[in-house]
């Protein structure tokens, strides 16, 4: 038997309602990746994962090599963290993220020689078995923003066959465009790991979804699997959140990820674009997760462009690099403008999971001044999982639990639709974090 509210979103979607037309601004989308020079410094934090943090496997005073594992756990939800320039080991010790909160951090001064480590070689994958314990040891995290261990995702117990992979090319947030550089600029590395990967995981059916705004990518990516029956480029409607997982799966497949499952449930394993080129980048090389590309733009940035740049390298660094300022900004953002982390400061590090650092000025990052709600239902049809945003605020500033839970307070993925269709300019992102966060704290106290 269906959920009322499963049948509602399938609905809504086949409709075309939910979400919205959020401006593209795509300001770097034709400027060709730029490598970055090696900082004199990077902070590797041990959180930049979904899941368990890693121990620091090396101390201070320590030489490291790039590539060298210098994090790990033997937690399940984790993967090891690598050495991104070769150097010594300043210190290790607590750092604060983006998101405010304190995580261990190995310190390394750069010596300029960017030696890889000794150790580093394809690894030899023949099997199922063999390329998840590759991934795993590659530290590859979901690159498009999430940060979700990607050996997870293939994981898959044998009463749950899966037959469709979604590569996520949507990049549906405004500014960001490293996605849409990886699937212009490697786009063979994409059809090599998508390959792998489908014929591993005995995979029947590839879909690349692209949002149609991006006709050039999807022309690169058509010409690339034109001989391949298997292999399918789809067009997406653009509009923003159509590169969330259960959208994409809805929209790629027509399946309903119900409440509280993972697209694998419904035969369906997502993984970015950007993560697919680098498992056969991976597998080629044997070189971990040690560089990702970042975009960085906005209206104060005074050279916007992708870089190519080590993790754990201060934000304030890769700023300077493309410019520094053109004007004090209203807001620094890590991530994109709808769901990224506001952050105070740019001297915090690049994680796995950053895919770009955004300076606004008040234009563009104003807050609206707040007035009483009039009940227009613009925040429930902008909500692609078809929740009611201003009754879930009510009942989170009640405290009501189960209210919140019923309502599907936990089915919200924060996409922030809500709030930018508002007009009266509330906060109800935050008020539906606040109700998660409730039920939470509940559903522990009730065991």
């Amino acid at each position: 038997m269906s959920h009322p509210r499963t049948d509602a979103l399938l609905k809504a979607v086949k409709r075309g309602s939910g979400g919205i037309l959020a401006p593209h601004r795509k300001l770097t989308a034709e400027m060709e990746t730029v490598r970055f020079p090696a900082p004199e410094y990077v902070t590797l934090p041990m959180l930049q994962h979904i899941g368990a943090p890693c121990t620091p496997t090396v101390k201070k005073g320590d030489y490291v090599t790039v590539g060298q594992v210098i994090g790990d756990s033997d937690k399940f939800l984790s993967v090891p963290i690598h050495a991104s320039v070769s150097g010594t080991v300043e210190s290790v010790q607590d750092v604060k993220l983006a998101n405010g909160t304190m995580a261990p951090a190995v310190r390394i001064k750069n010596d300029g020689l960017m030696t890889p480590y000794e150790g580093i070689k394809p690894p030899v994958v023949e099997n199922k078995d063999d390329l998840v314990k590759a991934i795993r040891a590659s530290g590859l995290v979901g690159l498009g923003g999430a940060g979700f261990p990607s050996f997870v995702k293939i994981t898959v117990k044998d009463d749950k066959p899966i037959d469709t992979l979604v590569v996520n090319a949507a990049e549906c947030e405004p500014y960001i465009t490293v996605d849409y550089r990886e699937c212009m600029e490697n786009s063979w590395d994409i059809y090599s790991g998508l390959k792998t990967l489908k014929e591993l995981l005995n995979i029947k059916t590839v879909i690349i979804a692209v949002e149609d705004n991006k006709p050039a990518a999807i022309k690169v990516l058509k010409d690339m699997a034109d001989n391949d029956d298997d292999v399918f480029v789809m067009g997406l409607k653009s509009r923003y959140p159509q590169g969330a997982e259960k959208m994409m799966v809805l929209s790629a497949t027509g399946r309903v990820v119900p409440e509280g499952k993972l697209p694998a449930d419904v035969g369906v394993i997502v993984m970015n674009v950007a993560s697919v080129a680098f498992v056969a980048r991976y597998l080629k090389t044997g070189k971990p997760l040690t560089s990702r590309t970042v975009t960085v733009s906005g209206d104060c940035i005074k050279n916007p462009m992708n870089v190519r740049v080590p993790i754990g390298t201060s934000l304030r660094d890769i700023v300077e690099f493309c410019g520094g300022f053109t004007e004090e900004p209203a807001k620094l953002i890590s991530g994109g403008p709808m769901m990224g982390t506001a952050i105070t400061s740019l001297d915090v590090p690049l994680l796995k999971s950053n895919n770009a650092v955004l300076a606004l000025s008040k234009d563009n990052a104003g807050l609206k001044k707040q007035t009483p709600c009039i009940r227009c239902g613009r925040c429930h049809a902008a909500c692609p999982m078809k929740l009611v945003p201003t009754n879930i605020e009510k009942y989170a500033l009640l405290g009501d639990a189960k209210t919140l839970s019923a309502m599907g307070a936990m089915v919200c993925m924060e996409c922030g639709s809500c709030a930018y269709s508002c007009p009266a300019g509330k906060p109800l992102v935050q008020y539906m974090r606040l109700a998660k966060s409730i039920v939470k704290e509940a559903a522990k106290k009730n065991g």
